[in-house]
């Protein structure tokens, strides 16, 4: 599924500031259609209930972390190209490579933006971005 903004994304994080801003941003960006999951877990079945363009996740939650919900995404056949970009506070190389390792399509560090959102969504959707 490409990514437009029609596109229905998933948020996930277990801090409901956090899921509250990603989704302002997304709005800034022209994006309408925003579910959220406050865990991993959650939002596992929400990826196994209906199509999503694009998951957008926090690394750190519990009981199921950002990364351990990419590694079930990556290993389920039907999810396994779904774009995914993960979001901390955690900048450290051997991280990132983590990260990549496990097949994250974007990383980004907070504190970030509309415009960081918006070029690493246009970077994954392969086009250049468009200010909204």
């Amino acid at each position: 599924m490409a990514i437009d903004r029609t596109s229905p994304i998933l948020i996930v994080d277990d801090y409901s500031r956090m899921l509250r801003i990603i989704r302002n941003l997304l709005r800034q960006l022209g994006y309408a259609q925003v579910e959220e999951a406050a865990d991993g877990a959650s939002a596992l079945e929400k990826l196994r209930q209906k199509p999503f363009a694009l998951v957008i996740s926090d690394w750190n939650m519990e009981p199921m972390s950002g990364l351990e919900l990419l590694r079930a995404v990556r290993a389920d056949p039907a999810l396994a190209d779904l774009p995914f970009i993960m979001i901390t506070a955690e900048a450290r190389a051997a991280k990132i490579a983590e990260a990549q390792r496990a097949g994250v399509s974007g990383y980004i560090i907070k504190p970030f933006g509309a415009e960081a959102l918006s070029l690493k969504i246009a970077a994954i959707a392969g086009e250049s971005a468009s200010p909204a």
